[in-house]
């Protein structure tokens, strides 16, 4: 089943063009069912991008979904137009009467500012206390995830010796979950990131289930055991060519940096990567809206 989205969002031909099932909001008026309301809290730079990497995902489910994007008030994005954000972006007074079945959180190019001193923070406190009652179950990616782990559950994000950025293996902990149903025990994964979180430190609150981690990228998928929480650490909604694209971007700055790690043909740049984790991506975005969305919110939320 399809995407519902506003009939002007730019996206929509780029998700058309990739044999995405995507429904505009008028004919979707015409249809007499409940369709899901996702919240996508987009904090990366370039938001565009970022819409059209999680939208493919949520269409790509055979549920009905409306998908309303939520920016910070308090701060003002460089990448992206104003008439993009005023045309479809709301601000948290827009929305803080609404429920909302799913919400997702993204990465945030703030991750080695401590977290009180990041603009926006307050204002990330207040959606996460809001979403406890507003809310049946957030997707956190990367740095969200991390905002979420500390604000949530008290355990905060520690600095890496040098960038974690490649694609890595990683080991299914817990495959009995429905998170991860359909998942190879071993599957490849992105990441992008100066910090990580702690093993010890997720083992040790009662309240959190490790679900799956790398041997050299450490912790990355993780979920609340009331399953309101699910927090990935790196970015399987990554095109093929987005570490691609930071790494020529950092490299364009002058800054030092390594080449991602298992990411280009041969380890060389002037080659095509190739997306060898869209599978399990799909599979995740699926799992988590089918069995802890569909499965668990109600249909009358009054």
């Amino acid at each position: 089943m399809p995407i519902n989205l506003p009939k002007e969002l730019p996206v929509i031909e780029k998700l058309r063009e990739e044999n995405i099932f995507v429904m505009d909001s008028e004919r979707a008026h015409t249809q007499d069912i409940r369709p899901l309301e996702v919240l996508i809290v987009n904090l990366m730079p370039e938001k565009e991008k970022t819409e059209h990497q999680l939208l493919r995902l949520l269409g790509n489910t055979p549920l009905q979904t409306n998908v309303t994007f939520l920016r910070m008030a308090s701060y003002q994005p460089k990448n992206v137009s104003n008439s993009h954000l005023d045309q479809f972006y709301k601000v948290f007074d827009d929305i803080k009467d609404r429920r909302f079945d799913g919400m997702i959180l993204t990465g945030a190019p703030v991750e080695q500012m401590p977290f009180e001193e990041v603009a926006y923070w307050p204002e990330i406190v207040t959606l996460l206390f809001w979403a406890k009652t507003h809310v049946t179950s957030t997707l956190s990616i990367c740095w969200g995830a991390q905002a979420v782990l500390y604000q949530e559950f008290g355990i905060d994000k520690e600095a890496l010796p040098e960038k974690c950025s490649g694609v890595f293996s990683h080991q299914l902990v817990a495959p009995h979950l429905a998170l991860v149903r359909g998942f190879n025990d071993t599957f490849l994964a992105p990441h992008s990131r100066h910090t990580t979180v702690s093993y010890e430190a997720i083992l040790k609150q009662p309240e959190l289930e490790l679900v799956a981690l790398s041997e050299d990228a450490g912790v990355f998928l993780i979920q609340s055991k009331d399953q309101r929480h699910i927090m990935a650490t790196g970015h399987l909604e990554y095109d093929a060519t987005t570490l691609r694209d930071e790494y020529e971007r950092d490299v364009a700055k002058g800054l030092k940096c390594q080449v991602p790690d298992n990411y280009f043909p041969n380890d060389d740049p002037s080659q095509t990567p190739q997306n060898t984790w869209r599978s399990h991506t799909h599979l995740l975005f699926s799992n988590w809206l089918n069995y802890y969305v569909y499965q668990q919110t109600p249909f009358d939320w009054s």
